[in-house]
């Protein structure tokens, strides 16, 4: 026979126990993936903490992976049923794929999306532009970063025009302590990037010349996407006697060490360039054709986050997505990591000085993507990989840049019709 009072304890205990779990299950840990092991101290000293104070009962754990295994190891995973509840988003088609398949939940329902402009989604957005998969998180910016002693040492000022700039080269090379431009043609993408997509937009006017080249009304053989191939021609005779053979790094450590004056930038370089430079460094936009002109920037897409499809608590997962859109995410991710900037409208104030001035050129500048990424770049030849050969060709003098035009849109126009992905 059981005692009352053993019956009274049993009854309390399974009150407990009832009432307990409900409490239990709503402690939740969401697993991010991401190729971004860099920020692994970010996210343990800022971002999880500022987080976890506002959403108790959800914990966050960052697991990245090396940046070249994930996306090989994050496929072999969702293939797998194992992947995290968050996951990393690279921008346009390795992403689109992934939610294409099935593995990214649309988002297109989540509020805090309607925080971020059209451009600001187009890294992870359907082609129509319906449906949003990850939550923008940082775009990066393209420009100009000098030395700003070396200027005042010349008596140099910031050019903002195409006239205005080759006369700074002009002098700097006149003068002859520094090397004018740090620019190399052994690595592609580094004549692409920071050259032709850095410089291109004024030219081609951003995403009117862009959406121009889905479409078909634009071809690479048309002045305006011509012209800024000439004008990175002439930056070899700027560039130094030995950049035929100059790698990225040879150029990065030609600038810090003082030896270059200018360096055609994408705007995660500052928190490198600041620790390594011994002088005052500044920036400047890419300058316009003529005076008048509008300036333009790539303020090119580069991190999203979005939702596994199979999580299994896809409420909290939608719980961190909306802080990720939120003002106070931005300022934490960008006051973190000097550079790269977040894509939301909501105001954001930003301490460091040269990443404050890069990010000031969206109030004086239209924004635009890297042409060679959405859509463009799924057939072969890679439309982004021939950007890259045959802008480093021009750049080293081997290719004039009628033939490198010439040589991209036949790329192009040999797998892509306009429409083909509609």
């Amino acid at each position: 026979m059981i005692s009352k009072s053993r019956l009274l304890c049993t009854s309390a205990g399974l009150a407990l126990a009832l009432t307990a779990t409900p409490l239990l299950a709503q402690d939740v840990t969401l697993t991010i993936e991401s190729w971004r092991n860099d920020d692994l101290t970010i996210w343990q000293n800022t971002l999880i903490p500022a987080f976890e104070a506002a959403n108790p009962g959800i914990t966050l754990n960052f697991a990245p992976t090396a940046p070249t295994e994930y996306n090989a190891a994050l496929n072999a995973k969702l293939d797998a049923g194992s992947a995290g509840d968050l996951i990393t988003c690279r921008p346009f088609d390795a992403s689109l794929a992934l939610f294409e398949a099935g593995y990214l939940a649309p988002l297109d329902d989540l509020e805090g999306i309607a925080n971020f402009s059209d451009v600001a989604k187009s890294a992870w957005n359907t082609d129509d532009g319906s449906t949003p998969f990850c939550v923008p998180m940082a775009s990066v910016i393209h420009g100009f970063i000098y030395n700003a002693d070396a200027f005042a040492e010349l008596g140099l000022e910031e050019p903002t025009t195409e006239e205005e700039f080759f006369a700074v080269l002009d002098a700097i090379q006149a003068d002859g302590t520094y090397i004018p431009l740090a620019i190399g043609a052994v690595d592609q993408w580094e004549s692409a990037s920071m050259g032709y997509h850095n410089i291109g937009p004024a030219y081609w006017h951003g995403e009117e010349g862009r959406l121009a080249l889905i479409s078909g009304d634009a071809k690479f053989t048309d002045e305006e996407w011509t012209e800024p191939l000439r004008v990175l021609a002439r930056w070899g005779e700027y560039a130094g006697d030995g950049y035929l053979a100059q790698t990225y790094p040879d150029s990065q450590n030609l600038f810090t060490l003082g030896r270059a004056a200018i360096f055609p930038a994408g705007s995660w370089e500052i928190a490198l360039f600041e620790e390594q430079a011994d002088f005052e460094l500044g920036a400047f936009p890419p300058p316009v054709p003529a005076e008048g002109d509008t300036c333009y920037i790539s303020d090119h897409n580069d991190i999203g986050i979005g939702m596994n499809a199979s999580t299994e608590h896809p409420e909290a997962a939608r719980t961190f997505l909306n802080w990720v859109a939120s003002a106070e995410f931005a300022s934490l991710y960008a006051n973190a990591l000097p550079g790269f900037f977040g894509l939301s409208d909501e105001p954001v104030t930003i301490e460091n000085e040269l990443a404050n001035e890069f990010v000031s050129w969206r109030e004086e500048c239209e924004s635009t993507i890297r042409p060679t990424y959405a859509i463009l770049s799924r057939g072969t030849p890679n439309l982004e990989n021939d950007n890259w050969l045959h802008a480093s060709n021009v750049l080293a003098g081997t290719e004039t840049p009628e033939e490198a035009a010439a040589a991209i849109q036949s790329g192009l126009e040999s797998w892509y019709t306009p429409g083909m992905f509609d």
